[in-house]
């Protein structure tokens, strides 16, 4: 499978048997902490986010059909970048 390829729902079931025997294969190597996939799932999305990409980037990345899927899960992400955007908004205007 290339990188960034979607995945169409025929190959769901293998590749998340697939990922969650690597996860507990790496856990066991790692000894780090077990998580659910679902949960590394989120995590990805919130890196996302931090990473200032966009609501409708992360929704098509994630396989929502509507934005307010995304917005609606991940919004509690958003505040913090209100300080973020006044900040750059002042250097743009020469107000640092």
């Amino acid at each position: 499978m290339l990188v960034g390829t979607p995945i169409v729902a025929s190959d769901v079931g293998g590749i998340k048997s697939f990922m969650e025997h690597e996860m507990v294969r790496g856990i066991k190597e790692t000894g780090v902490r077990r998580i659910r996939l679902h949960d590394l799932r989120h995590s990805h999305a919130s890196l996302l986010v931090e990473m200032g990409f966009q609501p409708l980037a992360i929704a098509e990345r994630l396989g929502h059909e509507k934005i307010e899927t995304t917005l609606n899960t991940y919004s509690h992400l958003y505040p913090n970048k209100q300080a973020e955007l006044a900040e750059k908004l002042e250097i743009a205007n020469g107000e640092e």
